[in-house]
């Protein structure tokens, strides 16, 4: 097969992990250019989804991913690039060897590495066909790990024990929404009556309602005769199916139902959960209960949601199995919360891809340029731990970050990794919003580094930092006259919005994106030591630069003229980049095009991957802030750090049942005109004043300890405040 990709604008890494995997093994991915006089006018070319990235304030973006794509292609040997004329360009000397497949007479393949996969397929398809329903299921399978898959699956559901989990685990394209599809339809087989069927939305669903029909086709089930599809009337999940009724022996039913609505489970029988990486942990928690449950989850790939579904539940389930098989588990199930109280558990992984073989070159080359393989690149902690105080935070300069430099390439995984294991919700974009949004910053927090030592510091947390605000008080007018918000600037266009302050947008402000903090080390006060540096930092308490402001602006000045112009050069074709590295042949000389001659290479003389803070002068801010989903224990770590909560959504999220908030801390700096603390102190008190009037209608489900901790009431007051307050109520 054959994946041409011709609108080079519109790619974005999404597009890329969805269309890149449909190839099959032996296929290639074709990238057609336009009009191009050099590889190196790609590095500057706007995408279309820079337009999300630009802000009023922040409108110059650097092609960083760009750049780092056209020199990753280097390492594939199956993925080209051709001109508007279809020339194929050099972008790697790999590209020379490819050679179509070799087939035989009947057109199959030779040396197919999956062939003795297929043959052992084969004889265990015959060895269970008289076990019925395994037997018909096992022959839809493509590969052994989802037969066995399947197997393990109709097993756990045999036993007809109502306390067992079957987790799955695999990469993306390795068929786990097919196999329980095909389970499913072998439990309607063994008699299930009330089957649940949940993940984030019903559109997730499509290949296993896909397989479970299948699966009652092999079954000797007929639609309309013995089962309906129904589908939904919701428009936003575009006629999904979300429910079949089959009659065939007695009245059987498998229904979706959305994550959150896990108090219907009632009467459930088996429960299956798909995708369950992109639910909130707690969710996946309240969701087991006692009945048989089919746990599915992308541990990477595009779907590569996060890792604390396998860290944390998975452990916890396979701890309370290994108890109960010994004997040591009892009635209690001591696992933390209980969740995994006396149930038994199998696990069940697929290695072997679908489409292609395993070891797929262009697999390999997606993964690495997307970063897919987080959960084998997560760096280890470092055998001795630092004090939080010797800790130091280092801004990480992007251009040498995004380089496609080996050093830099180790880095950046590890960065990744830390993205992906402390949070539950990542896709391929974020890595895009990192290398080109204008407004976005790393930083990056480090233990004790010697300069001596040669080695790669041990990344103990990662900081992504969006700077916000400095909006004209026209546009903020405007908007706010309007309703609407423009892209970007979350802060200032919320609280200027529920405030109707059209002052608020023309603060500065930098807000911090996410804080991902090693998995092996939580709670060791690493989060915090990140929040109060960067106070420190944006407030100029770090700053010790030898030279002078003006000396700073007229190199700053002189960089930004070398970048124009370095820009303007690319586009005319006559990239710098390129002079020594390839020279054109006569059909090149003579249009000034060296795009079939030139050698690309990662970038020399960039600047240090790390920069202390005490090197780089900092913005000038306002406040710093924080977006997120209200919860106990990250109210208390945004409260401890000095953060007043300005806004709480009155409507919880769909995703994850939390309350988005906005907490602000207010910067002090002598550089800032209006650098202090007195223009947050009438905002808190109007937003605590919303608050305590909404607590009996759209907060009344709050936890009542987070609600006094949100309404923070004084408990002490000094005779002279007491009177204060007297006379107050006096005087109402």
């Amino acid at each position: 097969g054959m994946c041409v990709l011709q609108d080079f604008e519109a790619l974005t890494p999404n597009l890329l992990a969805r269309t890149i995997e449909t190839v099959e093994g032996g296929g290639l991915v074709v990238l057609l250019l336009s009009s191009l006089n050099s590889l190196t006018q790609l590095y500057s070319l706007t995408m279309d989804v820079h337009s999300r990235f630009r802000t009023e304030s922040h409108q110059d973006v650097t092609g960083r991913f760009n750049e780092r794509l056209v020199l990753s292609l280097a390492s594939c040997p199956h993925c080209i690039m051709m001109d508007d004329e279809l020339n194929v360009l050099p972008t790697s000397s790999l590209i020379r060897y490819i050679e179509p497949v070799a087939v035989d007479a009947e057109g199959r393949v030779l040396d197919d590495p999956g062939a003795a996969s297929a043959q052992e397929l084969k004889e265990l398809a015959g060895s269970l066909e008289d076990t019925q329903p395994a037997g018909a299921l096992v022959g839809k399978c493509r590969t052994m790990d989802q037969a066995r898959a399947v197997v393990t699956f109709l097993d756990a559901a045999s036993e007809k024990t109502l306390r067992s989990t079957v987790a799955l685990t695999a990469s993306r394209g390795r068929g786990k929404s097919a196999a329980l599809g095909l389970a499913i339809a072998g439990a309607l087989g063994l008699g299930y009556a009330n089957i649940f069927v949940t993940a984030p939305s019903p559109e997730n669903l499509r290949t296993l309602f896909q397989f479970v029909f299948k699966g009652l086709e092999a079954l000797g089930y007929k639609e309309h005769i013995d089962y309906d599809a129904v589908e939904s009337t919701n428009p936003a999940w575009g006629k999904a199916i979300v429910r079949v009724n089959v009659f065939r022996a007695h009245r059987q039913t498998v229904q979706f139902i959305l994550p959150q609505h896990h108090a219907k489970l009632a009467q459930a029988e088996l429960l299956v959960i798909d995708e369950a990486a992109a639910i909130p942990l707690p969710v996946v928690k309240q969701l087991l209960g006692p009945y048989l449950v089919f746990l599915c989850s992308t541990v990477n790939g595009y779907e590569g949601t996060g890792r604390s579904l396998s860290l944390k539940l998975i452990s916890q389930l396979r701890e309370a199995g290994a108890k109960l098989s010994s004997g040591e588990g009892g009635g209690k199930g001591s696992t933390g919360d209980g969740v995994a109280a006396g149930r038994t558990f199998r696990e069940v992984t697929l290695a072997e891809p679908i489409r292609y073989a395993t070891g797929d070159p262009i697999e390999s080359w997606l993964h690495g340029l997307l970063c897919l393989d987080a959960a084998t690149q997560l760096p280890k902690p470092p055998p001795r731990l630092p004090h939080p105080s010797q800790c130091e935070l280092y801004y990480v300069e992007r251009d040498t970050l995004f380089s496609f430099h080996k050093a830099s390439e180790r880095f950046l995984q590890g960065m990744v990794s830390l993205y992906v294991a402390s949070h539950y919700k990542n896709t391929p974009n974020d890595l895009l919003l990192m290398a080109d949004a204008p407004a976005h910053h790393l930083f990056a927090l480090l233990g004790p580094v010697d300069p001596a030592a040669n080695v790669m510091p041990d990344i103990l947390a990662v900081v992504q930092v969006a700077l916000e605000g400095a909006v004209s008080r026209k546009s903020a007018v405007a908007s706010l006259a309007r309703g609407d918000a423009p892209q970007g600037d979350l802060i200032p266009w919320t609280i200027g919005q529920q405030f109707q302050d059209p002052d608020f947008p023309a603060l500065s402000g930098a807000r911090v994106v996410r804080i991902a903090v090693h998995p092996d080390i939580p709670r060791a006060g690493y989060g915090s030591r990140c929040v109060e540096l960067l106070k420190r930092y944006y407030q100029g308490q770090l700053v010790s630069l030898d030279s002078d402001d003006e000396g700073e602006e007229e190199e700053e000045e002189q960089g930004a003229k070398k970048k124009a112009k370095s820009a303007k050069k690319g586009k005319k074709g006559a990239s710098s980049d390129s002079g020594d590295e390839g020279e054109a042949g006569a059909d090149g000389a003579a249009d000034g095009s060296t795009l079939l001659s030139e050698q690309l290479k990662p970038r020399a003389g960039l600047p240090p991957l790390l920069v202390a803070l005490a090197d780089r002068k900092p913005e000038r801010l306002h406040y710093l802030g924080v977006s997120y989903g209200l919860t106990q224990q990250l109210y208390n770590f945004w409260r401890k750090s000095g953060f007043e909560p300005l806004y709480i959504r009155q409507s919880a999220s769909d995703t994850t049942g939390e309350h988005t908030t906005v907490m602000v801390c207010p910067l002090e700096h002598p550089d800032v005109a209006g650098g202090s603390k007195e223009w947050l102190v009438p905002l808190v008190t109007d937003f605590r004043g919303r608050f305590m009037s909404l607590l009996g209608g759209a907060f009344r489900t709050l936890p009542a300890a987070l609600a006094l901790s949100v309404l923070d009431p004084r408990l002490t007051y000094s005779e002279a405040q007491a009177q204060e307050g007297v006379d107050k109520a006096a005087t109402v």
